[in-house]
Protein backbone atom coordinates (compact mmCIF):
# COMPACT_ATOMS: atom_id res chain seq x y z
CA UNK A 1 0.00 0.00 0.00
CA UNK A 2 0.95 3.64 -0.73
CA UNK A 3 1.36 6.13 2.07
CA UNK A 4 0.90 10.06 1.94
CA UNK A 5 0.82 12.82 4.70
CA UNK A 6 -0.95 15.97 3.90
CA UNK A 7 -0.20 18.94 6.12
CA UNK A 8 -3.21 21.28 6.90
CA UNK A 9 -5.31 18.17 6.72
CA UNK A 10 -8.19 19.76 8.87
CA UNK A 11 -9.00 22.72 5.84
CA UNK A 12 -10.98 22.10 3.05
CA UNK A 13 -7.91 21.18 0.38
CA UNK A 14 -6.06 19.19 2.84
CA UNK A 15 -9.36 17.32 3.37
CA UNK A 16 -10.16 16.78 -0.12
CA UNK A 17 -6.65 15.77 -1.09
CA UNK A 18 -6.67 13.55 2.37
CA UNK A 19 -9.93 12.02 1.20
CA UNK A 20 -9.14 11.70 -2.22
CA UNK A 21 -5.45 10.00 -1.82
CA UNK A 22 -7.34 7.51 1.07
CA UNK A 23 -10.21 6.95 -1.71
CA UNK A 24 -7.17 5.73 -4.12
CA UNK A 25 -5.76 3.00 -2.00
CA UNK A 26 -3.20 5.11 -0.06
CA UNK A 27 -2.43 4.94 3.85
CA UNK A 28 -2.50 9.04 4.74
CA UNK A 29 -1.71 10.74 7.54
CA UNK A 30 -3.27 13.92 8.04
CA UNK A 31 -0.99 16.11 9.88
CA UNK A 32 -2.05 19.87 11.38
CA UNK A 33 -1.75 21.68 14.72
CA UNK A 34 -5.11 21.28 16.71
CA UNK A 35 -5.00 17.92 17.86
CA UNK A 36 -8.90 17.61 18.33
CA UNK A 37 -9.39 18.79 15.02
CA UNK A 38 -6.93 16.45 13.46
CA UNK A 39 -8.59 13.29 15.20
CA UNK A 40 -11.79 14.45 13.90
CA UNK A 41 -10.47 14.48 10.49
CA UNK A 42 -8.99 11.31 10.69
CA UNK A 43 -12.04 9.73 12.07
CA UNK A 44 -13.91 10.89 8.57
CA UNK A 45 -11.28 9.27 6.32
CA UNK A 46 -10.81 5.57 6.11
CA UNK A 47 -7.68 4.19 7.50
CA UNK A 48 -6.27 7.47 8.38
CA UNK A 49 -3.32 8.38 11.20
CA UNK A 50 -3.69 11.17 12.95
CA UNK A 51 -0.56 13.36 13.24
CA UNK A 52 -0.02 16.39 15.08
CA UNK A 53 2.50 18.98 14.99
CA UNK A 54 3.31 22.79 13.78
CA UNK A 55 4.98 22.97 10.65
CA UNK A 56 6.91 25.41 12.01
CA UNK A 57 8.55 23.07 14.44
CA UNK A 58 11.05 20.85 13.00
CA UNK A 59 11.32 18.22 15.83
CA UNK A 60 7.88 18.07 15.72
CA UNK A 61 7.72 17.62 12.14
CA UNK A 62 10.11 14.88 12.78
CA UNK A 63 8.66 13.61 15.67
CA UNK A 64 5.18 12.86 13.47
CA UNK A 65 6.79 11.48 10.29
CA UNK A 66 8.59 8.89 12.59
CA UNK A 67 5.03 8.45 14.15
CA UNK A 68 3.87 7.89 10.93
CA UNK A 69 6.04 4.50 10.76
CA UNK A 70 6.31 4.39 7.07
CA UNK A 71 8.19 6.27 4.55
CA UNK A 72 6.01 8.30 2.74
CA UNK A 73 5.59 7.80 -1.06
CA UNK A 74 4.18 11.21 -0.85
CA UNK A 75 3.65 14.46 0.50
CA UNK A 76 1.39 17.42 -0.08
CA UNK A 77 2.23 20.44 1.82
CA UNK A 78 -0.98 22.32 1.87
CA UNK A 79 -0.70 24.02 5.51
CA UNK A 80 -0.53 27.76 4.71
CA UNK A 81 -2.13 31.02 6.23
CA UNK A 82 -2.97 34.48 5.24
CA UNK A 83 -3.07 37.90 7.12
CA UNK A 84 -4.60 40.68 4.98
CA UNK A 85 -3.63 43.98 4.73
CA UNK A 86 -1.48 47.15 2.54
CA UNK A 87 2.19 46.53 3.09
CA UNK A 88 2.16 50.01 4.18
CA UNK A 89 0.30 49.43 7.36
CA UNK A 90 0.94 45.48 8.12
CA UNK A 91 2.18 44.86 11.31
CA UNK A 92 6.03 43.07 11.10
CA UNK A 93 4.55 39.99 13.11
CA UNK A 94 2.17 39.29 10.67
CA UNK A 95 4.48 39.55 7.70
CA UNK A 96 7.03 37.17 9.20
CA UNK A 97 4.55 34.64 10.51
CA UNK A 98 3.28 33.94 7.05
CA UNK A 99 6.50 33.70 5.65
CA UNK A 100 7.14 31.20 8.45
CA UNK A 101 4.18 29.23 7.97
CA UNK A 102 4.26 29.38 4.01
CA UNK A 103 7.35 29.26 3.37
CA UNK A 104 9.89 28.12 6.20
CA UNK A 105 6.91 25.00 6.84
CA UNK A 106 7.09 24.32 3.56
CA UNK A 107 11.10 23.45 3.68
CA UNK A 108 10.54 22.19 7.07
CA UNK A 109 8.55 19.26 5.95
CA UNK A 110 9.49 18.62 2.33
CA UNK A 111 13.09 18.30 4.15
CA UNK A 112 12.13 16.27 6.61
CA UNK A 113 10.47 13.66 4.35
CA UNK A 114 13.48 14.37 1.76
CA UNK A 115 15.73 12.77 3.97
CA UNK A 116 13.41 9.57 4.40
CA UNK A 117 11.91 9.16 1.03
CA UNK A 118 16.28 9.09 -0.17
CA UNK A 119 16.92 6.49 2.08
CA UNK A 120 14.57 4.46 -0.18
CA UNK A 121 15.77 6.32 -3.65
CA UNK A 122 12.00 7.33 -4.61
CA UNK A 123 9.05 10.00 -3.79
CA UNK A 124 6.52 12.52 -4.69
CA UNK A 125 6.72 15.95 -3.09
CA UNK A 126 3.42 18.28 -3.80
CA UNK A 127 4.12 21.85 -3.07
CA UNK A 128 0.82 23.91 -2.91
CA UNK A 129 1.53 27.19 -4.25
CA UNK A 130 -1.14 29.85 -5.44
CA UNK A 131 -2.16 31.99 -8.34
CA UNK A 132 -1.36 35.28 -5.73
CA UNK A 133 2.30 33.89 -6.22
CA UNK A 134 1.70 34.57 -9.82
CA UNK A 135 -0.07 37.77 -10.32
CA UNK A 136 -0.19 40.02 -7.42
CA UNK A 137 -3.11 41.19 -5.91
CA UNK A 138 -3.20 44.30 -3.13
CA UNK A 139 -3.98 44.08 0.65
CA UNK A 140 -2.30 40.32 0.58
CA UNK A 141 0.36 41.03 3.00
CA UNK A 142 3.40 38.65 2.34
CA UNK A 143 1.21 35.90 0.78
CA UNK A 144 2.12 36.63 -2.51
CA UNK A 145 5.55 36.39 -1.67
CA UNK A 146 5.93 33.35 0.33
CA UNK A 147 3.89 31.62 -2.29
CA UNK A 148 6.17 32.67 -5.04
CA UNK A 149 8.89 31.68 -2.77
CA UNK A 150 7.74 28.36 -2.76
CA UNK A 151 7.14 28.14 -6.13
CA UNK A 152 10.82 28.55 -6.66
CA UNK A 153 11.57 26.47 -4.10
CA UNK A 154 9.97 23.77 -5.55
CA UNK A 155 12.23 23.98 -8.74
CA UNK A 156 15.46 23.71 -6.43
CA UNK A 157 14.04 20.74 -4.52
CA UNK A 158 13.46 19.22 -8.09
CA UNK A 159 16.56 19.86 -8.93
CA UNK A 160 18.79 18.59 -5.93
CA UNK A 161 16.50 15.96 -5.26
CA UNK A 162 16.04 14.29 -8.32
CA UNK A 163 19.35 12.16 -8.37
CA UNK A 164 17.62 10.63 -5.07
CA UNK A 165 14.44 9.60 -6.88
CA UNK A 166 12.23 12.27 -5.94
CA UNK A 167 10.23 14.39 -7.90
CA UNK A 168 8.90 17.46 -6.37
CA UNK A 169 6.17 20.06 -8.31
CA UNK A 170 3.63 22.59 -6.84
CA UNK A 171 0.28 23.28 -7.72
CA UNK A 172 -1.43 26.62 -7.62
CA UNK A 173 -4.64 26.98 -6.57
CA UNK A 174 -6.74 29.65 -8.26
CA UNK A 175 -10.61 31.00 -6.96
CA UNK A 176 -11.11 27.68 -4.95
CA UNK A 177 -14.66 27.89 -3.08
CA UNK A 178 -13.62 26.52 0.21
CA UNK A 179 -10.68 27.02 2.44
CA UNK A 180 -9.06 30.30 3.65
CA UNK A 181 -11.67 32.26 0.45
CA UNK A 182 -14.59 30.16 2.01
CA UNK A 183 -15.57 33.54 4.03
CA UNK A 184 -15.38 35.67 1.19
CA UNK A 185 -17.45 33.74 -1.74
CA UNK A 186 -20.13 33.90 1.07
CA UNK A 187 -21.14 37.42 -0.85
CA UNK A 188 -23.10 36.21 -3.93
CA UNK A 189 -22.03 39.14 -5.74
CA UNK A 190 -18.46 38.65 -5.15
CA UNK A 191 -19.01 34.95 -6.19
CA UNK A 192 -20.67 35.95 -9.44
CA UNK A 193 -18.15 38.49 -10.28
CA UNK A 194 -15.23 36.13 -9.74
CA UNK A 195 -17.04 33.42 -11.43
CA UNK A 196 -17.81 35.16 -14.11
CA UNK A 197 -14.11 36.62 -14.78
CA UNK A 198 -12.58 32.64 -14.75
CA UNK A 199 -12.77 31.39 -18.55
CA UNK A 200 -14.71 28.05 -17.50
CA UNK A 201 -17.49 30.36 -15.37
CA UNK A 202 -16.97 29.37 -12.51
CA UNK A 203 -15.16 28.61 -9.23
CA UNK A 204 -13.22 25.86 -8.36
CA UNK A 205 -13.37 23.31 -5.93
CA UNK A 206 -10.94 21.76 -3.53
CA UNK A 207 -11.96 18.43 -5.44
CA UNK A 208 -10.21 19.81 -8.61
CA UNK A 209 -7.08 20.91 -6.28
CA UNK A 210 -7.15 17.18 -5.11
CA UNK A 211 -7.69 15.71 -8.27
CA UNK A 212 -4.40 17.74 -9.65
CA UNK A 213 -2.38 15.69 -6.34
CA UNK A 214 -3.47 12.79 -7.69
CA UNK A 215 -1.96 13.25 -11.36
CA UNK A 216 0.77 14.37 -9.79
CA UNK A 217 1.68 11.55 -7.95
CA UNK A 218 0.45 9.30 -10.22
CA UNK A 219 2.76 7.08 -12.53
CA UNK A 220 1.56 9.17 -15.64
CA UNK A 221 2.96 11.82 -13.95
CA UNK A 222 6.23 9.81 -13.43
CA UNK A 223 8.86 11.94 -15.86
CA UNK A 224 7.00 15.25 -14.49
CA UNK A 225 9.42 17.49 -12.18
CA UNK A 226 10.17 21.11 -11.34
CA UNK A 227 6.68 22.02 -12.20
CA UNK A 228 3.86 24.27 -11.26
CA UNK A 229 0.89 23.33 -12.46
CA UNK A 230 -2.18 26.06 -11.97
CA UNK A 231 -5.41 24.94 -11.43
CA UNK A 232 -7.93 27.58 -11.91
CA UNK A 233 -9.93 27.56 -14.10
CA UNK A 234 -7.90 29.39 -17.02
CA UNK A 235 -7.99 32.56 -15.24
CA UNK A 236 -4.01 33.59 -14.87
CA UNK A 237 -4.15 33.56 -18.54
CA UNK A 238 -6.54 35.52 -19.34
CA UNK A 239 -5.63 39.39 -18.86
CA UNK A 240 -6.65 40.01 -22.36
CA UNK A 241 -10.06 39.02 -21.97
CA UNK A 242 -10.43 41.68 -18.91
CA UNK A 243 -9.21 44.05 -21.59
CA UNK A 244 -11.13 43.44 -24.59
CA UNK A 245 -10.77 45.43 -27.72
CA UNK A 246 -13.82 47.39 -29.13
Amino acid sequence: MKTAIVTGAVGDIGFATARALAEAGYKVGVLDLDEARVRETAARISGAVPLVASVTDEAAVEAALDAFAAIPDLVVNNAGIVRFGYLIDQPLEDFKRVLDVDLVGVFIVARAAARKMASRGSGAIVNITSIGGVACGTNAGAYPAAKAGVAKLTEQMALEWGPQGIRVNAIAPGFIDGGMSAGFFKDPKIRARRGDAVPLRRLGTPEDVAGAVLFLSSDAAAYISGQELAVDGGVVKSVLQQLPRD
